[in-house]
């Protein structure tokens, strides 16, 4: 048997109970007997992240669910194997659950053929939507489900105490998850998302990717200040609110002002 490494009481981080970055944060959360995974990862780690499972003396009966944070290829892609070789359910927010059920390769990123990504989704049924204000239970322990859409628009963070698990809201170095308007993202979704969680009186967070850290308000603050600034730049196409510069420019048109022109 191998001897946990909680990272906190009742929560095991994949990662560091391995000593290696097998991809995303695989989190399980244990109390007894009773247990979830958050966010699976990869199909060809799963048989690594089972394994540990086993030795660390978790029993596979005891697997309550296996929960996903939202549906990226790199937290789902090993869901349908774990859920047979565990014989237990999967949740997701129900937006999640039609790609999902789907094997949704464009929304999931599985496929992006500009950039020669080309990777399996296989299908697999979910049992439990998840939508806000709903509890999870692990034995004596409660799970808060969160709905913090803006990275997609299925996006869950679960709060269990004063830990969150946050999912791809926000990392440690300030960067947030990536912002593509073909799986849902939502610029000013994710503002309110991250205002929530600067609100909040949780005092870690345990993100989807990167190190655990405390929560930071500045951090935070700095955040939801340049997610704002995007809401109004072309860098961010048809995730973006509006264009002032264009705005300006049929102002200069209108009144027939020339590019030579003094200011």
């Amino acid at each position: 048997m191998l001897e946990r490494k909680p990272v906190f009481p009742h929560i095991i981080e994949v990662n560091h109970q391995l000593g290696q970055v097998l991809g995303c944060n695989v989190y399980v959360v244990f109390d007894g007997g009773q247990w979830v995974i958050i966010d699976i990862g990869y199909e060809d780690t799963v048989d690594e992240i089972i394994n540990m499972i086993r030795e660390i003396d978790l029993p596979f009966s005891g697997c309550q669910s296996l929960i996903a944070t939202h549906a990226d290829v790199d937290h789902i892609q090993g869901l349908s194997k774990a859920k047979q070789i565990l014989r237990t359910s999967v949740s997701a927010h129900p937006l999640a659950a039609s790609s999902l059920q789907s094997g949704d390769r464009i929304k999931t990123f599985a496929l992006i053929e500009a950039q020669g990504i080309d990777m399996t989704m296989p299908p697999v049924e979910v049992e439990h939507l998840l939508n806000e204000g709903d509890t999870i239970k692990v034995g004596s322990l409660e799970l808060e489900v969160w709905l913090t859409p803006g990275h997609t628009d299925s996006q869950l963070s679960f709060r269990m105490g004063d830990y969150l698990f946050s999912g791809d809201n926000i990392y440690r170095d300030g960067c947030i998850g990536a912002i593509d308007a073909h799986h849902g993202s939502d610029l000013i979704a994710f503002q309110k998302s991250l205002q929530r969680i600067r609100e909040s009186d949780v005092k870690w967070l345990l993100p989807s990717h990167g190190p655990i850290f405390e929560k930071d308000n500045a951090l935070l603050d700095a955040a939801i200040k340049r997610v704002g600034e995007y809401c109004h730049m072309a860098d961010f196409g048809t995730c973006a609110v509006d264009w002032p510069m264009m705005d300006e420019f049929e102002d200069e048109i209108a009144a027939g002002k020339m590019p030579l022109q003094d200011n």
